[in-house]
């Protein structure tokens, strides 16, 4: 009996290493590493599918002391999500396979069939023990297509950062796009605006393609803003990045274009602005374009100013620094370059021209490309020595007196001011204005102004001005003005001067002012990340499945065909 029973033993035995070892042990080896590969993309699954801020790897929020905004997926969160995976995965797939070792011991060798099935339990923890091999093969083909998919969208998302910032960077160049604060006190040149978030009112103080997106910034609330103008960053309301205030909208789509009123005290300034903007107004409107205040207090100002004009009594400017009177302007059938214009039209108190360091802290100045320059004719030194006593007697009794402020001193102190910028201060159009011609054409020294206003300055004593200006570079031209006003010349002139290609003739009928652009965000519930993570995340994993399995294949089937002759197919 006990010799049958060892003969029994070592058949078995032989049947068991020689025919059933090695197939056990390969399928065992296969189903071991399949399988673990199997957990490793589930893990990995429930890691990336979902679409919630919080499960396997949590999406924190932006942090505090930057933008309020999160940062692009693959800029860190894509990396705190690969070392999710792994630490849910590997010790999962360890676990799984010391289970199955346990249970096939049990199973297998946990009684006295051992005797008889050891072969296949030894075959069985020797596939499952050396499936680590290839499996750390495959984990590791695994990680490098998930690092050449993450390396890939960087690259792409990369370009577009640098396309979309190229992209408005020409714009900006070409329709020559100026950003500046008309605040007193700051009036400061802008790069970028800061940008407040339309449903939580977080400012963000680099909303333009960059690590925080490329299209689309999410605020921390989960609004998704704009980058870029051309995508509608227009939309929101903007603020000085210095003062903080409210600047127009429409501000880096539109041009805006300072226009300085110099001219000494009691110069006519604010009277020629009332005209002006009215002249303006008037012919855009006109057309079928539209002019409109920026602010609701300028408007008001502007109702009060032209009662004052009604009335004849207009009263004096304040000393304090200017805010600058903004008006937007869009031109019906012109081009974005000539047609659209923000203006900031400052009239300081002539008293501010007065004094070198007064004009100093006129900042604005120092932006714009134009120049209006307003003489009054009766501070010329030579019209005033020239007044008869009738003429004198005319004046006072119009309410108006006699300024010893040489316009010319005036304007030789400003262009003192422009000509410490980098260009030297060369202003592009600069308009030269006559004021009271109303007044003046009835004294004998200003009945020839009318032909020719420069040759008549000239004359007046403000000949080496006059061919300073001509020989500056600038384009320049000459009005006189008076009551009661002549629009369509002074429409003309401020339209040459900004930059506006305005209309002839009404060519429209009238448009109603448009209403405030109102424009609501995309936002996500509470609890879920970005969207871009969310698509990100699943693009991510099905493109690693993708290749992975693509990349075993490729593999496999090249060991099979080099398996005949031992190398691969030529």
């Amino acid at each position: 009996m006990w010799v049958f029973a060892l003969v029994a033993w070592i058949v078995a035995m032989w049947v068991g290493f020689v025919l059933v070892f090695p197939v056990a042990f390969t399928l065992t080896l296969a189903a071991t590493t399949l399988g673990a590969v199997g957990l490793y993309f589930r893990e990995a699954g429930r890691v990336l599918l979902p679409d919630l801020a919080s499960g396997g790897s949590p999406v924190p929020p932006p942090e505090d002391g930057h933008d309020p905004a999160y940062r692009h997926y693959l800029v860190r969160q894509v990396w705190r999500d690969w070392r999710a995976v792994g630490r849910a995965a590997l010790p999962r797939i360890v676990s799984t396979a010391y289970a199955a070792m346990s249970a096939s011991t049990r199973r297998l060798v946990g009684d006295v069939q051992g005797f008889f099935l050891f072969p296949l339990w030894l075959a069985v923890c020797a596939g499952v023990t050396l499936a680590a091999l290839p499996l750390a093969a495959l984990l590791l083909l695994i990680t490098l297509v998930y690092a050449l998919t993450v390396l890939t969208g960087m690259l792409a998302w990369l370009t577009c950062v640098a396309v979309l910032r190229g992209v408005e960077q020409s714009i900006m160049l070409v329709r020559r796009i100026l950003q500046a604060c008309p605040y007193p006190g700051c009036y400061a040149r802008i790069t970028l605006p800061v940008y407040a978030c339309p449903a939580c009112d977080r400012r963000h103080r680099a909303l333009t393609p960059n690590l925080y997106g490329a299209i689309r910034h999410t605020c921390r609330c989960g609004a998704r803003l704009p980058t870029t103008i051309v995508l509608g960053r227009h939309r929101l309301q903007a603020h000085c990045p210095r003062c903080d205030r409210l600047l127009p909208a429409r501000i880096g789509k539109v041009r805006v274009e300072p226009v300085p009123f110099v001219g000494g005290p009691d110069a006519g300034k604010t009277t020629f602005m009332a005209l002006a903007v009215d002249a303006l107004h008037d012919s855009v409107t006109g057309a079928g374009g539209q002019a409109q205040f920026v602010d609701q207090g300028d408007e008001q100002t502007f109702h009060r100013l032209r009662r004052q004009l009604a009335e004849g009594r207009m009263l004096k400017t304040g000393t304090q620094l200017p805010k600058a009177v903004m008006l937007d302007v869009t031109v019906p059938g012109a081009r974005p370059r000539d047609g659209s214009r923000i203006l900031y039209l400052f009239d300081p108190s002539g008293e501010h021209y007065t004094g070198a360091g007064q004009v100093e802290a006129m900042s604005y100045l120092a932006h714009g490309e134009a120049l209006l320059i307003l003489v009054d004719p009766f501070a010329l030194p030579a019209v005033q020595d020239s007044l008869l006593s009738g003429e004198r007697d005319l004046l006072a009794a119009g309410g108006l007196a006699l300024s010893r402020e040489d316009p010319a001193d005036t304007v030789h102190r400003v262009r003192n001011e422009l000509s410490g910028r980098p260009d030297g201060g060369r202003q592009r159009r600069i308009a030269v204005v006559v004021t009271k011609a109303d007044l003046l054409r009835q004294t004998a020294s200003g009945r020839d102004a009318d032909g020719d206003p420069s040759s008549w300055l000239s004359a007046m004593g403000m000949g080496n001005l006059i061919r300073g200006l001509e020989s500056s570079g600038s384009r320049v031209r000459y009005l006189l003005s008076g009551l009661p006003p002549k629009p369509g010349e002074i429409a003309g002139l401020l339209g040459w001067l900004v930059g506006l290609r305005l209309p002839e003739a009404a060519t429209a009928p009238l448009k109603e002012p448009r209403p405030p652009a109102t424009w609501t965000p995309r936002s996500r519930g509470q609890g879920r990340p970005p969207i871009s993570y969310t698509v990100a995340r699943r693009l991510i994993y099905a493109t690693t499945i993708v290749l992975s399995t693509a990349a075993v294949v490729a593999l496999g089937f090249l060991l099979w065909r080099a398996w005949p002759d031992g190398s691969v197919l030529t």
